[in-house]
């Protein structure tokens, strides 16, 4: 049982990681060949940062994830922290169910509807062009923001209410029990959130193709864009690069998790 049962493990993670292995080793590839590997070389690699609009589309997502980072993971924190101290527990519900749809309405719905939106106020102030890096920016928020609110509310049900009220007991303003008290508390699942942000920003498609201006282009678009004419070796590498900044800041929020359930424990 115990063979048969490691087995399929080995299947299911082969089925799931084969593409990456092939999307990893073919990226150091020496010749062009996408089927045949001909020799370990960093030439894609090379080519790859010597591509200037690359770099741009590079640094323009990276601006836009810190961005949407950090004005998601202020909303999605302090919503939390109102929706933990809502008296009504059907309101309490309602609200949790509000902040659940854009995590589970479909990308492609959501983009049309913020481009559609977008356009919309766009002409009602007569604007020239509807869509921007700050239309971009408001998209990304949109999606990010519950993400937030999933991590640091289970954290506020955890912590113990009375913490808030001895801080205030001893002087403390509201404010100031909140960054004393339970900023401390709820800090891992605010990073975990933040993390979270950052990677669903970094790697978006769908909602950024709805919602970018002409002047503004993301990686994933350029990468689309470059697909659309021909696949090479250097696609790999830039997938490859991709691929390990989103698992590494995954491996860092899982870390943290642990720490702080160990923490918990002890």
């Amino acid at each position: 049982m115990k063979i048969s049962s490691k087995i399929y493990t080995g299947i299911v993670f082969g089925f799931l990681f084969a593409p990456i292995v092939v999307l990893l080793v073919f990226s150091f590839n020496e010749a062009k060949s996408l089927s045949v590997f001909s020799g370990f070389s960093l030439k894609w690699y090379s080519e790859l940062i010597r591509d200037r609009s690359t770099l741009e589309a590079v640094k323009n997502t990276i601006i836009l994830a810190f961005a949407a980072t950090l004005i998601s993971t202020a909303l999605g924190t302090f919503a939390a922290v109102g929706i933990n101290k809502l008296k009504s527990k059907w309101y309490k519900a309602a609200m949790n169910t509000v902040t659940d749809i854009p995590m589970i309405n479909p990308d492609i719905i959501t983009g049309i509807s913020l481009m559609l939106m977008f356009v919309f106020v766009g002409r009602l102030f007569g604007a020239a062009n509807s869509l921007s890096f700050w239309t971009i920016l408001i998209a990304h928020v949109t999606f990010c923001t519950p993400y937030v609110i999933l991590q640091v509310l289970p954290k506020l049900n955890q912590m113990d209410s009375s913490l808030r009220e001895a801080a205030m007991d001893l002087g403390c303003t509201p404010m100031k029990a909140f960054f004393k008290a339970e900023l401390p508390e709820i800090l891992p699942g605010i990073i975990t959130g933040a993390i979270m942000a950052f990677t669903l920003s970094l790697d978006d498609f769908v909602i950024s193709y709805f919602t970018l201006g002409n002047d503004f282009e993301t990686l994933p678009i350029k990468i689309y864009g470059m697909t659309k004419k021909t696949v090479t070796p250097k696609m790999y590498a830039l997938a490859t690069i991709i691929f390990i900044v989103t698992m590494s800041l995954l491996l860092i929020s899982n870390i943290i998790e642990n720490k702080n359930s160990q923490q918990k424990q002890e």
